[in-house]
């Protein structure tokens, strides 16, 4: 049993030396303000889904600063507490709530939230699609599809992959404090874990594939890899993406579709290097769903798409 049970992730959180800059980015990126007058000294931003935010920056030398999960009520933050020594405290943020900060064992900050409070709906709402038409299936007769031109719609966080030093030890932090489970272990060879993807545990009600990714890379640094936004669905990512490279912001990889998840992806660099991804059509699963086992191919593969550019550095 674990200590608390994490029911998705809520945020990130950032330092940029440039609020302003980092919000132009963000916006077409898809996000809209999640307060009407932004403090001077942070920046929150958030999508079309429940959360009161899913981006937050503070002014500061470039890095990542901490990143938020849901956990299920006050009982389980307490618990949290006693755990590791820490308190429960007001959240500072917009919808409020509750907080425990812990620090797993390659120094992430880890805010794990409980009774936040939703913000009124936003104004800009994603668009209803109109249905797909398939070969020999043409639900959409007498109507017209046409896109949306401009941001993609983000809707909530989705995942957030770390760079750890031990994956074992990292793993056994956030199984025992959240619950995590598994969903594929990647083993560059038989029996040789390096890192994993794993879910919330929400018993019989479906879970992304995955809620945050661990990978130990020999030889490198702990650090924060990247963070993941649903958007509305393939016409919306495609559209964002042009209008991300109209904006002149720097393409990391994409579009492609992922093996292990199986999201459309397009992945970009906010202005300071960090990794964000735009994603749509992955795979859920439940609790009894279980996991699997997969390799380096599987990992950095993809179904279709550009080569990761990992690859494409290591074939040059």
């Amino acid at each position: 049993m674990s200590i608390a049970k994490a029911y998705d992730v809520a945020h990130v959180r950032f330092r940029a030396p440039d609020l302003d800059r980092m919000r132009a980015f963000l916006v077409d990126f898809g996000m809209v303000d999640a307060v009407v007058d932004q403090p001077t000294d942070h920046l929150f931003m958030r999508g079309t889904g429940r959360a009161p935010f899913v981006h937050a920056t503070e002014r500061g030398d470039p890095g990542f600063a901490a990143l938020g999960i849901w956990v299920r009520d006050r009982a389980d933050l307490e618990r949290l507490a006693a755990h590791d020594g820490a308190t429960v405290e007001p959240f500072d943020a917009p919808g409020g709530g509750l907080v425990v900060r812990l620090t797993d064992p390659d120094g992430f900050v880890i805010e794990a939230i409980a009774e936040q409070v939703a913000l009124p709906p936003v104004e800009r709402i994603a668009p209803q699609p109109e249905p797909w038409n398939h070969a020999g299936e043409y639900p959409r007769i007498g109507r017209f599809r046409r896109v949306a031109q401009g941001p993609s719609h983000v809707q909530r966080l989705g995942h957030c992959v770390f760079g750890v030093s031990n994956f074992r030890s990292s793993e056994q932090w956030y199984k025992e404090r959240f619950g995590f489970v598994t969903s594929d272990e990647i083993q560059p060879a038989p029996g040789v874990a390096i890192g994993a993807f794993m879910r919330a545990d929400r018993g019989d009600e479906p879970c992304d594939h995955h809620t945050i990714f661990l990978f130990e890379r020999p030889g490198a640094p702990a650090q924060f890899m990247h963070s993941a936004f649903e958007v509305v669905d393939v016409d919306d990512l495609m559209a964002g993406h042009d209008h991300l490279v109209s904006g002149g912001w720097h393409l990391h990889w994409g579009v492609g579709r992922h093996i292990l998840g199986s999201q459309i992806f397009d992945y970009w660099n906010d202005p300071w290097g960090h990794e964000i991804e735009h994603w749509t059509d992955g795979d859920k699963l439940r609790t009894a769903d279980g996991g699997g086992i997969a390799g380096m191919g599987e990992l950095l593969g993809g179904q279709w798409g550009p080569p990761n550019p990992v690859i494409a550095e290591l074939m040059k």
